[in-house]
Parts: structure tokens; sequence; C-alpha cells
């Protein structure tokens, strides 16, 4: 290595530019001449243009002839100076990209008769090994790799290397530097080396789930592996663990059901898990003395450690985590995958920046790594081999692990075309698989026209996002703690509860429309994100009855349940979850966390209401229309007072009212003729009757949600 030997600096920024640096304290930063070498080949370069820049002057160079990636260039100055050519943002232009795509489906560890390769796309090195250890770790066989075109490097060993240890030596700019693979599937504790392990050991049979007909058919909860089983009262024998949040039959101090099987009562249809690729945050040999929701990504292919009965036995976390997806699917549910391809842990450490420097993330215009994740990098996704990266490894996790669906972290900081072709990739595989994210607009280097935003959901039809005016305009702003929303009382929003409720498709004349299509809406009033629904309501109204907060709080959650598109609905908050004030708990201990089971005893009302709610969902069509010409043509607001909003569902079979009433006095209402069925009011929901009411005038109930059916 001769970086401190180095008296000026050289690097390639374009396929036949170069850029050199000389200090003004190297020969007062002059030079009329410079000539590139290697292999004893000695090539002129024309100085293009000179500027001063800080204590340098800059000159920018140009060259005839092809740069050979793969040997090491060195450039000498007038003075007999001589400094290494270094990779610079050459990495970043299209012709790199372009003649160095690999489409191959063999990036990292195969198995080939009887033989282990191991590939690795590193085209600006000019060297790499591959490092393997036996289990034991008592000594390190090196290996040579050669290099192939398109940038790959490759090596077959013929002995039987299962369980071994291994990472990969890369040479670029005359540093070695030592990084697991990029790919890799199984690692030791904490993330420190990649295993070699045989697929077929972990390997499960799919289970034959038919496909969803339509998003909008799901009901999305949201929980974590270590929250929803943690709590010293949950009834599962595996605490915080894969194998915990898998179990059956569970039940609590009341005798009645917890876990897995209380969800499949409850009636949703998807799990959607917190992170579990595998993250920094956690120490996996101590899991217990800290906690992390998971969005540091270390390793996007290998399954977190820190849920796994034995973080140091590579199948442990891979089988026992097949085996939850495999329990909560004999039971008819469904996994969805929280993907955070957005940012990695840290830049500097990760393998992709050890293989390829700055190659994988986004610079500014000044060339400094743009920051619109907030956590100091952006994964740069419209690169070809980040993209092919983000939809091998989504095809991974649905071949190998058989998800269900994925939930997109920060999706607004990916690209739209990177997002079709993992909507294409998925299905290929299943038809039906849910695609949402957070399509926020991130201040990254993308054109607008580029973000995989909700502006642009109309390039990403069948990718459904998180609905932000939702959230907001049913219970109020997120950021603004004492914001209350139309479901906590204030009438102001009424014209967007209309537009919400409607699926934002711009059914009102004063709704502009969100989405074309309703199943685009993922529609949410809690996540793990920010203040729980039921703390934000004990700010809200300090001195109010908790009779009343609960009243409002299941209003809120009856609105996410029954408005058109696709309903979320974050753990626990059908038995009021609270995180005691907490409005970031990413690292917060379990005792803010965790999933409080005695709560869903003590509020076993509220539990059966929103079960009642999911089996009217489920049972009338009307509240799950698949287009929006279908909610055009059947959706039909009635003629109340503000604050109370009806809608008359006209469909062939049947009409449904849907009114609500967010104020805290009774409203008077006129209802269509006919003798109305009550399916639910502000105390009970389900498919049975509630009573009757005639058409005509009607008070409905304080801080109510009221569902009637024709007679």
């Amino acid at each position: 290595m001769i970086s401190a030997d180095r008296k000026f600096f050289a690097y390639l920024d374009e396929m036949n530019i170069i850029t050199i640096l000389l200090p003004h304290s190297y020969h007062h930063g002059m030079s009329s001449t410079f000539y590139m070498t290697t292999d004893a080949v000695k090539t002129p370069l024309h100085i293009l243009k000179k500027t001063e820049i800080e204590h340098n002057h800059k000159y920018v160079c140009q060259f005839e002839g092809e740069f050979l990636f793969g040997k090491q260039y060195w450039i000498l100055d007038e003075h007999g100076g001589k400094t290494d050519l270094q990779i610079g943002a050459v990495i970043r232009t299209d012709l790199f990209d372009e003649k160095f795509f690999y489409d191959g489906n063999d990036l990292g560890v195969t198995f080939v008769a009887n033989q282990t390769r191991f590939k690795l796309w590193a085209p600006t090195a000019t060297g790499v090994k591959l490092k393997l250890r036996p289990k034991s770790g008592e000594y390190s066989e090196i290996i040579k790799m050669r290099s192939e075109d398109r940038g790959i490097w490759s090596v077959n060993v013929s002995s039987n290397v299962e369980s071994y240890q291994y990472s990969f030596l890369v040479l670029v700019n005359q540093e070695w530097r030592e990084v697991v693979d990029p790919y890799v599937k199984a690692v030791t504790a904490n993330g420190e080396l990649g295993v070699i392990v045989k697929p077929e050991k972990a390997s499960r049979p799919r289970p034959n789930l038919p496909p969803i007909e339509n998003p909008v058919d799901a009901i999305i909860y949201e929980t974590h592996i270590r929250d929803f089983s943690i709590h010293k009262h949950s009834g599962i024998q595996n605490k915080g663990l894969y194998l915990g949040a898998g179990e059956l039959n569970t039940k609590g101090k009341d005798g009645e059901l917890t876990g897995l099987s209380y969800l499949k009562e409850l009636g949703i249809t998807h799990i959607e898990f917190l992170p579990f690729h595998d993250f920094a945050g956690v120490d996996e040999l101590h899991p217990n003395k800290d906690y992390n929701w998971g969005y540091n990504p270390l390793h996007f292919n290998a399954p977190e450690g820190s849920y796994a009965s034995d973080p140091s036995n590579p199948y442990s976390r891979i089988n026992e985590l097949k085996k939850v997806i495999d329990q909560i699917q004999s039971i008819g549910l469904r996994v969805i995958m929280d993907v955070v391809y957005n940012h990695v842990f840290i830049r500097e450490s990760s393998p992709f920046e050890k293989v390829v420097p700055g190659y994988y993330f986004r610079h500014n215009e000044i060339g400094l790594p743009s920051n619109g994740t907030g956590v100091g990098n952006d994964i740069a996704s419209e690169r070809k081999m980040v993209r092919k990266y983000i939809v091998d490894s989504i095809r991974y996790w649905m071949e190998e692990y058989h998800i269900d669906g994925f939930r997109f972290d920060l999706m607004g900081i990916l690209d739209v075309e990177t997002m079709g072709e993992v909507r294409k990739a998925c299905d290929r595989i299943k038809q039906g698989t849910l695609i949402i994210g957070e399509g926020w607009n991130l201040n990254t280097p993308l054109t607008k026209d580029q973000k995989a935003t909700i502006a642009n959901q109309a390039k990403m039809p069948h990718i459904a996002q998180f609905n932000d005016k939702f959230r907001d305009s049913i219970k109020g702003s997120t950021f603004n703690l004492f914001d209350k929303g139309y479901a906590l009382g204030n009438e102001h929003n009424l014209d967007a509860a209309i537009e919400a409720i409607s699926g934002s498709i711009g059914l009102t004349k004063k709704g502009t429309r969100l989405f074309n299509q309703p199943y685009q809406s993922v529609n949410y009033v809690e996540c793990h994100d920010n203040h729980t629904l039921w703390d934000k309501l004990q700010a809200c109204f300090p001195d109010a009855d908790a009779s009343i907060q609960m009243k409002y709080h299941r209003l809120a959650t009856g609105i996410v349940l029954l408005s058109q598109g696709i309903p979320f609905l974050h753990s626990g908050q059908e038995f009021f979850r609270t995180k005691h004030g907490e409005g970031n708990s990413y690292r917060s201990p379990d005792a803010i966390n965790q999933l409080d089971w005695e709560r869903k005893s003590q509020f076993k009302e509220n539990v059966e209401y929103i079960k009642g709610l999911i089996h009217i969902r489920k049972a009338f069509p009307c509240f799950r229309m698949r287009t929006s010409e279908e909610i055009r043509t059947h959706l039909h607001p009635l003629s109340v007072t503000a604050p109370t909003l009806g809608c008359l569902f006209k469909m062939k079979d049947e009409e449904v009212i849907f009114m609500i009433n967010p104020s805290n006095k009774k409203q008077l209402v006129t209802l269509p003729d006919g003798e109305w069925t009550v399916l639910a009011n502000h105390e009970q929901a389900g498919i049975s009757s509630k009573g009757v009411l005639q058409g005509g005038e009607n008070m409905m109930d304080p801080i109510s949600l009221n569902i009637l059916l024709k007679k």
C-alpha cells in the first residue's frame, strides 16, 4: 500500500477522463505533462482544463484508447513523481453500468457438480481472494480468484466446505479489504463472517395458499418478532424468538388465546413483521441487553440472529424463521416482510462500499454521499447492479422463505423502474404477492419523475402506498401530537374524511385524487412509528373520561377497517396499545415496546368490536370495492348535517349505510325509506342484527360509527 507516499492524487472519473490533484506544496502544484502507465505501456494525457481548488491545482485530462479495469495504472508527472490511478466517479457513469452489467443468477455461493462456486462482482478490483476457515477457526486458507468478463471474480472449490466461514479479500485503489459477501445467505453471530450452508438442509415445501383476489381483501397486522411474545403473560414459551412468533394455541392468564392463534381468530389476513434480515443494534450473543426495531441493515439475504435460539449456529436462524412462516401459512395467514433496501447501517463498513467503493450509494453535486434517508447514505437503486441486487434479494426471499408480500421502508428513496422490476419478479413467482411502501418524497438526487413516491403512483399501479393523508385527516397530524383529525371531532376535516373513506380516488369535487385505484391506498392511523393512537388521545383529551377516549379510538380504528383500500392495523391497536407516551421507541426497552397481552383481557369488549368490524368488511363487498369505477357507481354520499358523514352503498344484492358521528353530541339524521338492520353502532359490531331502525329521522349516538343493512 502506497497511500502514505502519495505526493499527488489521480482519479479515473469517466471512461477516458482523469482528474489529477497536485498540492501547492508539491512543485507549487504545477506540471505541464502527465502520462499513464501499465505493463510498460506509456500513454500521454491531454490536459483539457486546469483550475485551482482549495490547496491544489486540479487538472482534467483525457487519454486515447481503452482503460482495462482489473489492471493497476500509474500516473507520472513532469517531475518524475508517480501515483496510483484510483477509481473515481467513473463508477457512477452510464457507460460503466453498461460495460459491467452482469445478468447471471449465480453471485455469492452456489453448488455445481460436487463443487462449491464463489462469485463476486468487483469490476474495479485489481485482485480478489477467497478466505476460508473451518468451523473451528484455527487456520485460514487463502485462494486466489480469477477475473472474468463483466467484472466477475470466481473460483471453484472441490472439497466439502459446508459450515466453513468465508470472506473475500478485495484489492481496490491499492488497498486490501476483507469483506463479507454482499450476497451472503448465512452468517456467524453478529454477521461478522459468511457461512457456507447447503440450501437443501433447510428446505421446506411451499404451502398451497390460494392467491388473494385483490389487495383490498387483505387486512394487515404489523408487529415485531420480539414485541409479539416477550410479555411475561403472553403464554408463549419461546419469548422474543422466531419460534415464539410461530407457537399455536397459546393462552394468557385469562385462559383465552394469545399469539398466532389469537390473530387467526381476530380475522386479519397478513402479518407484517418489522425487519428480520440481519441488522445491527442488538448483540446477538446477548439479545436481551438491547432492543432495536431492525432498520439498521447489515446483510439483506441472511436472517437476524437475535431472534434465533442459537445465534452461533447459522442453520438455527434459517430453520426457525422458515418454521414461523410455515406455521403462519398453515393456519391460512400470510407473511409480509419489512425490507430496508434504501440504506445500510454504516456506509463505510458495508460490503457494498468495500467491494465497489462509491458505486452502490448516491452522491450529491459536490461528490459527497447524499442523505435523503437521514441516516447518512442513500442506496443508488437506479444503477443496474444495485437494481439487480434488490430484485435478486426479493426473489430469494420469495423462493427460499415463501414470503407473501413486502413492505418497502422509505420507498421514495428508490426509483420507479426498480419497483416495477420488483413487481414483475414477484408476479412471476406468485400471483397475489402484496407490495406496499412508504412513498414519501425525500431529498435524494433523483429527478421527481424517477422517485417511487405517491406523486408517481400512476407509474406503479400495482404497488400500494401508505396513505399519510388518510392518517392525518382521520387521526390528526402525526407530527403535531395535539392536532385532532376528523375521528377525534375535528369537523374541518369532513371533506378530507369523505375522500379518505372513499379510497382517495378524487370522488368529491373538493377531493384531490391521490390514487387512481383503491388498491393503491394503505389506510392506517397507527404503525410502529410515532405515538400510538391511544397515547395521542391521552395528549389530546387529557381530562376526558377513559370511556370517551376509547370511543374516539374505536371510531378511528373502525374507519380504517371500513374504508375503501387496504386496512392496516398496528399490533395491539385493538386493545388500545400504549407506549407510555414514547413517540420514537426504535431502541426503547421491552417495557415500552412489548405487546401487553393483559390489555387484551382488560379491553376484551373492544377486541370483540374490532373483530366484528373485520367480519363486516369480509362479509360485505361494498367495503372492499376493487376499482375506482365501482366506487363511483355504488357509493352515494347521503345528505346529512356536518359533522356527520354518511354513505349509501347500492350494490346488486344489498343496500348498506355507513354513517359516522364524530361529535360528542347526538346528531339528527334522516335515513332513506325502509327498515334498516343495525350491524354496528358505538357499542357492538358484527354480521348479526343489533336492532332495527326505520327510515326517516333518527338520532345518531355521539362518537359513533354505524353500519345499517336494508332489510
